[in-house]
């Protein structure tokens, strides 16, 4: 009896729909339209009716999902980790393949997945066949609506932590952040704000929490803090995230959206250089003023982990820019997706039927593990996503042969920035859904399945021995990058993002000649397939 109590507690159940539509699993005001608290949407009938199949057990006694089937991960938006690749690559080097995580890579393409009408999130669950027998890839697709045309955001206060240490005297590190941040400021909004704070061996504010105003006056006062940095000394990050939070918080304005942006390469040399701990001395600004971290990446030395780690736990975002053209991108045109919230401590829960599946792996999210009963725990951390984004998660799949009807249902909860009210949204995928080639797939998930096998690819080029780290055995299907390149080359949009794309391929093609892959992993005791 115990034992159907904890299995009835952790029931995984559907919504209706088709293999991208978007069901809704919560009611207007977020509550559950089922009775029972269960930890995912309850299966319907196959054919859509009210009662239950032969099969099937009622409410009270519903059909399970074996908890072993479930998947759950906390949201995540960076693209860090692909835009440090590309650079590295356009240097002649292989990534190290401890930088590389595919969904960063698979993130660092929006995709047109329907937009829901208000606040949170629409789902999409779309797959294909692979050319490997039995493997098909299937992608869960979230997306929060983009601020209308004209709208009116909150003004912003944003506290900019800038690493003026002696490694960033290299070409494209502070000189790229100067430039960076002159350009910004032109675009921001008259009731918009900026302090200013550097750091090196020690840190110091040099602008206070300055409003941008109508007469010219404030951007120029921050024009010319931005002029007068220049590099000395040593990386006491530590010193610089504490300086900046208490920045933040002194310059706190009520009604606006308050954030600290990290300009840096990471490379912290001095004082703490743990993430966690230099988290820690500013959790009480982070968690009683909710003030979140926006980390951007420079330099060809990068530290990667600490940044992203950073950002994780700072509720925030990472991504990595290399030259103005990056620059003007993310600060004239992502900063504001990244100043307003849509959604708080987002988590995703895909659930697969034991009775069709028979393996499946999720493709990246390596740090971004959930366990499945916290999915609904609203104290446990998720991650924070803005107005206009996409997420992404690919998943290997094999079906059990012969199978038909429910695949998965994947499901995504989130809280209110505001009230801090929980919500939910799910979809759902039929085997059905997956009858069609990967190859003559929708355009998105091709772009989708190319950045994956481009991110499992350069891992799985890097020589024996070039990283400590336990890596994940190939995709199912995973193409050679000279053959992968050629379904780059293929792509029937080619946009500047697809073609340089398709260009980090070919680098990574020359520089590998094509490392052979290497044997696939065997089921896990979850029932996800682990490499």
């Amino acid at each position: 009896m115990l034992a159907m109590a904890v299995a009835g507690g952790l029931a995984l159940t559907a919504c209706s729909g088709g293999g991208s539509d978007v069901d809704r699993a919560t009611s207007d005001d977020g509550g559950r339209r089922d009775s029972a608290p269960l930890p995912a949407p309850a299966p319907a009938r196959p054919d859509g009716g009210g009662s239950a199949a032969p099969d099937e057990q009622r409410d009270g006694d519903r059909k399970e999902f074996a908890p072993d089937y479930l998947s759950t991960f906390a949201l995540d938006v960076d693209t860090a980790s692909y835009g440090f690749a590309r650079r590295t690559l356009a240097e002649g080097r292989l990534p190290d393949p401890s930088t590389v995580r595919p969904e960063e890579f698979v993130n660092s393409f929006r995709q047109s997945y329907p937009r829901p009408d208000g606040d949170g999130f629409s789902v999409s669950v779309d797959g294909a066949r692979t050319d490997d027998d039995g493997w098909s890839l299937v992608r869960v697709g979230l997306a929060t609506r983009a601020e209308p045309a004209g709208s009116e955001r909150p003004p912003a206060a944003l506290t900019f932590v800038i690493d003026v240490s002696g490694s960033m005297a290299e070409p494209g590190r502070l000189d790229l952040v100067k430039q960076s941040l002159g350009l910004m400021t032109d675009r921001l909004r008259a009731d918009d704000s900026i302090a200013l704070v550097t750091f090196s061996d020690t840190a110091k504010t040099v602008l206070p929490m300055t409003r941008l105003g109508d007469t010219g006056d404030g951007r120029t006062r921050v024009h010319r803090a931005i002029e007068g940095l220049e590099p000395i000394q040593s990386t006491n990050l530590e010193a610089g995230i504490t300086t900046g939070y208490d920045t933040a918080v002194r310059g706190r304005k009520e009604g606006a959206t308050n954030r600290v942006v990290l300009l840096s390469d990471a490379l912290a040399n001095t004082g703490e250089t743990s993430a966690d701990g230099i988290l820690d001395r500013i959790s009480d600004a982070r968690r009683e003023h909710g003030i979140t971290l926006f980390g951007v990446g420079v330099g060809s030395d990068y530290g990667d982990a600490l940044m992203e780690r950073l950002a994780d736990k700072g509720d925030g975002h990472t991504t990595y820019v290399s030259n103005e053209e990056d620059a003007r991108e993310v600060f004239c045109e992502q900063l504001p997706a990244h100043i307003e919230l849509r959604a708080r401590d987002a988590k995703a829960q895909v659930s697969f039927d034991p009775e069709t599946v028979e393996q499946f792996r999720l493709i990246g999210y390596d740090n971004r593990a959930v366990a499945d009963d916290d999915f609904r725990n609203d104290s446990v951390d998720g991650g924070e996503i803005g107005p206009g984004h996409t997420v992404t998660a690919l998943y290997a799949v094999r079906a059990k042969p012969g199978a038909g009807g429910h695949l998965a249902t994947a499901s995504v909860r989130w809280l209110d920035p505001e009230s801090r009210a929980p919500h939910e949204e799910s979809g759902r995928i039929e085997t059905a859904d997956l009858d069609g080639s990967l190859r003559e797939a929708d355009e998105g998930l091709q772009v989708t399945a190319v950045a994956a096998y481009f991110a499992d690819g350069l891992r799985a080029a890097a020589p024996p021995g070039s990283t400590d780290r336990d890596l994940p055995a190939p995709v199912p299907a995973r193409p050679s990058l000279e053959e992968l390149s050629e379904r780059a080359h293929a792509l029937p949009t080619r946009t500047k993002q697809i073609r340089d794309l398709t260009s980090s391929i070919d680098d990574a093609a020359r520089l590998s000649g094509d490392a052979p892959h290497t044997p696939t992993g065997t089921p896990s005791p979850r029932g996800e397939v682990r490499y």
